[in-house]
């Protein structure tokens, strides 16, 4: 029994001796492997340089511009009522049609306006007859002052009760106020319409007007005459050019902003056209500089530092503080920091430390040719 005992303990103490070689031999194995990596890393730094891409600072034109968006509005619009009541007959217009000013758009039944008329016409004829054999007697002194002053009242009043049949026998006939489309119709041929009831609605779509809210800080940029480019969501990759027509001289104290009108010319419903209600993206260029010098929007660190950018200079990242000019859709004007030419970090700049290791990926592209997301464009700094 002793005997066992002691082969078991000679049998664990070598399986230990054996486990230490073992390990000693992972751990030796393992430095090694650290040890040919570093060796690595030190013959070749390009395993160690983040992958950039980069656009060359270059000059070109850039315009200071605000940008806002705005729904486009008919210059002018009515509501077309009725102003008698009365059976519509017939109604001479559809939704979409075009109209002139004074063109009838629906005729009421007019029998009631023309029995009262006929009616009026007769008692005017009776009192001209009574008061031209007034004023004869008058004349004569053969009649009182009072009685023929009676007469004369009586002659205008039935005379003004005959112009008013008169006009109301002509709103029998409804006609367009303004030239322009019809955009909505809210009558029938057969219906009984009431006085003052809305019927038609016109609108002119000759002329479209967007308003801006512009903060105060832009009063003395923005004037009338400046140019206008207009965008719509519902006619893609088209652009549309106008005017700002007028700006409020006054300043709304509850939002501090003023009121900015810009004008565009529009179809009668034209394939392709400006219609009302659009949502319009509206662009005023107030400055130009034709010779700037800029980079892409792209480039700029988003930290909230001052502007700065990286700058490729002999393989490494230096970050390097700019001065902003104007901001132009994809491109930031630069007024100070970089000279033209200089290469700056347009992806991959996330990765990168100040004095870091780059490997400049793809061509290098001049800052016209790097387009960014244009998602805030227009801006002034």
């Amino acid at each position: 029994m002793r005997s066992y005992r002691v082969a078991a303990m000679r049998w664990r103490q070598g399986l230990t001796a054996i486990g230490m070689v073992f390990l000693f031999a992972m751990l030796a194995g393992c430095g090694k492997g650290a040890g040919d990596a570093a060796a690595k890393e030190q013959a070749d730094p390009a395993a160690t340089a983040v992958p950039v891409e980069t656009a060359e600072a270059s000059r070109r034109a850039i315009a200071a511009s605000y940008t806002g968006t705005a729904p486009l509005e008919a210059q002018a619009e009515a509501q077309v009522v009725a102003k008698t009541s009365g059976v519509a007959l017939q109604v001479l217009v559809e939704e979409g049609d075009v109209v002139r000013a004074g063109q009838p758009l629906v005729r009421l039944d007019p029998d009631r306006a023309r029995l009262n008329l006929a009616q009026l016409q007769a008692q005017l004829s009776k009192l001209e007859s009574n008061f031209n054999r007034s004023d004869r007697l008058a004349s004569q002194q053969l009649i009182s002052a009072g009685d023929h002053e009676q007469l004369k009242y009586d002659l205008e009043n039935v005379r003004a009760a005959y112009r008013l049949a008169q006009l109301e026998l002509s709103y029998t006939n409804v006609v367009a106020p303004i030239p322009g489309v019809v955009a909505s119709r809210s009558i029938k041929t057969g219906n009984f319409v009431q006085i003052n009831t809305p019927i038609l609605r016109i609108i002119d779509n000759s002329r479209l007007e967007a308003t801006l809210n512009v903060p105060e800080r832009e009063l003395a940029t923005l004037r009338a005459g400046l140019p206008v480019r207009l965008q719509v969501d519902a006619l893609p990759g088209r652009e549309f050019t106008g005017t700002v027509d007028r700006v409020a001289p006054v300043v709304d104290a509850g939002s501090g902003t003023f009121r900015v009108i810009c004008a565009f010319a529009g179809d009668d419903l034209q394939p392709g056209a400006l219609q009302p209600g659009m949502f319009g993206r509206i662009r005023i260029d107030y400055d130009q500089r034709a010779d700037a010098l800029t980079i892409p929007r792209l480039a700029l660190l988003d930290d909230e530092g001052d502007p700065s950018v990286y700058v490729v200079r002999e393989g490494k990242a230096v970050r390097t503080p700019i001065e902003l000019g104007y901001v132009d859709g994809n491109f930031v004007e630069v007024r100070k920091g970089l000279e033209p030419g200089d290469a700056v970090v347009t992806a991959g700049k996330v990765a990168l430390r100040d004095g870091g290791l780059v490997q400049v990926i793809g061509p290098r592209v001049a800052a016209a040719a790097t387009a960014a997301p244009d998602d805030s464009s227009g801006e002034r700094q």
